[in-house]
């Protein structure tokens, strides 16, 4: 007899990867090799299985592999690099992994160490080599080779927000424990106003719960704090969302601005996560003009019916209608803009810093709230 957690979505490649295991005796005569932020953050998704089924950091083979293919070499779908970038082969076959706090959290068994072409990668994986764009001027400014081998991690890194922190197997468990098999994951590193109320909601309608999962890694410097988003998330749910059918939980990924390729990568972790459906929005992961609107949607049509397993829900930019008295998108919608409730992000942040609420048409009185304490000079 088949239990709850059997019946939901497997996991990316069949199996939750689970790469964390006791601190070694020996740690501290290892060679030491210093990793970023955005590396840590990808270490301890590993360590999770919230990137299954990776085990550690790309080998060249893989690398290749998804670059040029967007999958693993045994032909499953996957869409960005996951690699730690170094100076120089180690020494040894084996390695200590520290933070730039200097802290150890894992070890790495060394299969290989290769070059790579960073201008080659940032133009596959974030169709520009323009280094205004973040995610290339990472890439551009890395370290020159790749190490690759698998990892244990023995200490997790600090979560910002703990009781926000739910691993793959905590979520899927929660997710069993409600008796929901269909779910729907909704990625989000911005505050979520109410055309995002709207299609989450919409979404809801279809299936029997929705994981609300903020991203709380790295992000740009001009991106709202994951402090203060977090807090809006926590007013909204508060006020406008049923409590038994959504769960908020921190997704733990540095930002890495790639659009397409990028929303392929957020729907299989959320895949890992247990989640069966994923919201993809108009310019999902994207940055600046480097993306068409909808090209976040269009590159799932790259692979074949039911080949990633999640199931994408795609939406068009939603807005109010004064005419239609509701949210609606232009595929509802038979009226012109000028009926349409839209605001800049440029018009929202001079009203927040004056301490303007936007109207209600287009955030909610709570969230904007939040907003306007974080703006204020």
């Amino acid at each position: 007899m088949s239990s709850a957690l059997d019946r939901l979505i497997k996991p990316h490649g069949g199996e939750l990867v689970n790469r964390t295991g006791p601190r070694p005796d020996d740690v501290e005569s290892l060679e030491i090799v210093g990793i970023s932020s955005r590396e840590l953050a990808d270490l301890d998704m590993i360590a999770s299985g919230a990137l299954s089924p990776l085990s550690g950091f790309m080998g060249r083979e893989q690398y290749e592999s998804v670059l040029k293919t967007m999958r693993l070499p045994g032909g499953l779908p996957w869409a960005l690099p996951v690699c730690l970038a170094v100076d120089a082969a180690p020494n040894g076959d084996r390695v200590a992994l520290a933070g730039e706090d200097g802290r150890l959290y894992a070890t790495l068994d060394v299969s290989e160490v290769f070059d790579y072409d960073a201008e080659r990668e940032a133009e596959l994986c974030y169709r520009t080599t323009d280094e205004a764009h973040p995610g290339v001027a990472r890439v551009l400014g890395q370290k020159p080779r790749y190490l690759a081998g698998d990892v244990t991690v023995f200490e997790r890194p600090a979560p910002p927000f703990p009781e926000l922190a739910l691993d793959p197997a905590e979520t899927r468990a929660l997710f069993a424990e409600r008796g929901w098999r269909r779910v729907v994951g909704f990625q989000t590193r911005n505050p979520i106003h109410r055309a995002h109320e709207y299609l989450t909601k919409v979404a809801l309608e279809t299936v029997d719960g929705l994981l609300i999962h903020p991203l709380v890694g790295d992000t740009k410097s001009d991106d709202i704090p994951s402090t203060v988003r977090v807090d809006c998330y926590r007013k909204l749910l508060q006020g406008y969302y049923p409590a038994d059918r959504v769960v908020i939980s921190a997704f733990p990924a540095a930002m890495r601005y790639a659009g397409p390729r990028e929303a392929i990568w957020h729907a299989i972790c959320r895949k890992n996560y247990g989640c069966s459906h994923f919201i993809v929005g108009r310019d999902h992961a994207g940055v600046g003009s480097y993306y068409g609107t909808y090209d976040a949607q269009l590159i799932f049509d790259e692979f074949e019916p039911h080949e990633l397993d999640i199931e994408p829900m795609m939406f068009e930019h939603s807005f109010w209608c004064k005419k239609c008295g509701s949210m609606a998108s232009n595929k509802t919608c038979p009226h012109g803009a000028d009926d349409h409730v839209f605001l800049s992000g440029t018009k929202v942040r001079e009203m927040l810093a004056a301490g303007e609420e936007p109207p209600i048409e287009f955030t909610r009185p709570e969230v904007a709230d939040v907003l306007i304490e974080a703006y204020r000079p």
